[in-house]
């Protein structure tokens, strides 16, 4: 510091310049600090900082090389990706969890699996909580901000309708809520749940869905075999809130009655395929119709609706053609014109061909046979003999709508393949008329294209 003498004070001593440029220097040095703070606090992410608020917050790290796909949106962080786990006590399944990359910085949060392949299911990217921090490490505001947003998309698709009152309200990952699907079925709301944190929010998720317009009543179906990879029991797991509601419903789609057993595969009904059903409809005037794996009969009464002069439906499911006839008269229709068959559908196909029996168009709809990569060789060889097969029932020139709901199978790409080897098999020919997937309302992440499990092509066999 500059002193005067004589005892003057420092101030009064400092020509009048030195003092401008000192304070300009202090000036400057208080500009840096000031910046230097709100540059060091930007740096830090947002999900950092709500997370230093919150006692017990564990931190899921990842492996160097192995964040890019998680950052891309991909949910389900598989335990081979994780480097440690930081956190005292270490968290229980359910517990919300940072996910971070190998320098520990948050790249979003999700709910952990202790017993899971999937370690973390993520709900939330860092990016998206430092536009919109309202949700942030909070599943129960997350979880009505992806209702509420499921609900406005089906809105926007036209869904519910006069016409159509079965949909899908809620796709787990397409619409980012991994292990849970919600299916309407009139005014009865079908939950599946396949994940160990949806069981954890039953009570948010009912309370959530039945706020839905017209929803009166909710059944909770858990899937118990996924489940137990998930680490949960649920076999023996009573339900005192189970719905009031059971036995059978009955719903509109595009037109068309149905009743849906709420006991029965999946949800009870199959709305991913309803657009390719209404198709079928534009395609069967005046033409003879088959059927194979018809379940309770959703191709069978749309070609009956658009006018196919004879119509046939074959499955192996009592039940479901219990159903597939109560719809017959449903729908007030011609029982001379359409009918259903109990048999399996290769001895069906076999006895037909031995006949020299023909149809102009046929549907083949089979259960999943490849439900997991592992079986995919063999599942290809299944589809490609009952492709052969079904190729052999359609006339010279008709037409051929056959599908695949195995997700190893849609996700390898081979299906198409298959069904070529199925034509040489059979000794036709087929050309591609059309290729589709599951209905719009059964949405899909790219960042997840696993959840893309629906093939379904029309061909014409010659």
């Amino acid at each position: 510091m500059l002193r005067a003498c004589g005892g003057a004070s420092p101030a009064a001593a400092v020509p009048a310049l030195v003092r401008a440029r000192l304070a300009k220097q202090a000036s400057s040095a208080a500009h840096a600090a000031a910046t230097a703070s709100a540059s060091a606090s930007s740096s830090l992410s947002a999900l950092g900082e709500l997370a230093a608020g919150r006692k017990g917050l564990a931190r899921v790290v990842l492996k160097k090389g192995k964040t890019q796909i998680f950052r891309d949106g991909s949910p389900m962080v598989y335990s081979g990706a994780v480097d440690r786990i930081i956190g005292r006590p270490p968290p229980k399944t359910g517990d919300v969890v940072l996910v971070a990359d190998g320098a520990e910085k948050p790249i979003g949060w999700g709910l952990y699996n202790s017993v899971s392949m999937f370690c973390v299911r993520l709900m939330q990217l860092e990016e998206e909580a430092k536009r919109d921090p309202t949700c942030a490490l909070n599943m129960e505001r997350l979880l009505e901000a992806r209702i509420l947003s499921a609900v406005d998309l089906r809105r926007s698709l036209g869904l519910p309708s006069v016409h159509t009152n079965a949909y899908r309200l809620i796709n787990s990952e397409g619409d980012r809520l991994s292990g849970l699907i919600v299916d309407i079925f009139a005014d009865v709301a079908v939950v599946a749940s396949s994940a160990a944190w949806v069981e954890k929010y039953r009570h948010e998720i009912q309370f959530l869905v039945n706020k839905v317009s017209d929803v009166n009543h909710i059944k909770w179906r858990s899937s118990t075999d996924i489940l137990k990879e998930e680490g949960l029991d649920v076999s023996e797991q009573k339900d005192p809130e189970s719905s009031s509601h059971c036995g059978t419903v009955e719903v509109m789609e595009n037109d068309v009655l149905y009743l849906v057993s709420l006991e029965g595969q999946k949800t009870g009904f199959y709305a991913d395929q309803r657009e390719n059903r209404h198709f079928i409809s534009t395609l069967s005037k005046d033409q003879r119709v088959l059927d194979l794996c018809c379940y309770s009969g959703g191709f069978a009464l749309n070609a009956a609706k658009g006018g196919a002069t004879n119509v046939i439906g074959i499955d192996s499911s009592a039940s479901a053609l219990d159903l597939a006839n109560k719809n017959i008269l449903l729908n007030k229709l011609d029982t001379q014109r359409i009918s259903f068959v109990k048999e399996d559908v290769t001895a069906f196909m076999k006895g037909a061909i031995s006949r020299n029996e023909v149809w102009d168009l046929v549907i083949l709809d089979p259960p999943k046979l490849a439900p997991r990569k592992k079986v995919l060789q063999s599942a290809s060889g299944m589809y490609r003999s009952l492709n052969a097969l079904v190729m052999q029932v359609v006339k010279p020139g008709g037409l051929l709508m056959t599908c695949s709901c195995s997700g190893a199978m849609t996700q390898s790409g081979l299906f198409l393949r298959t069904i070529q080897g199925a034509a040489s098999m059979a000794g036709r020919k087929v050309t591609v008329l059309r290729q589709a997937g599951a209905a719009c309302d059964h949405p899909v992440d790219p960042a997840y294209p696993e959840g893309q499990y629906l093939s379904n092509y029309l061909l014409r066999v010659t």
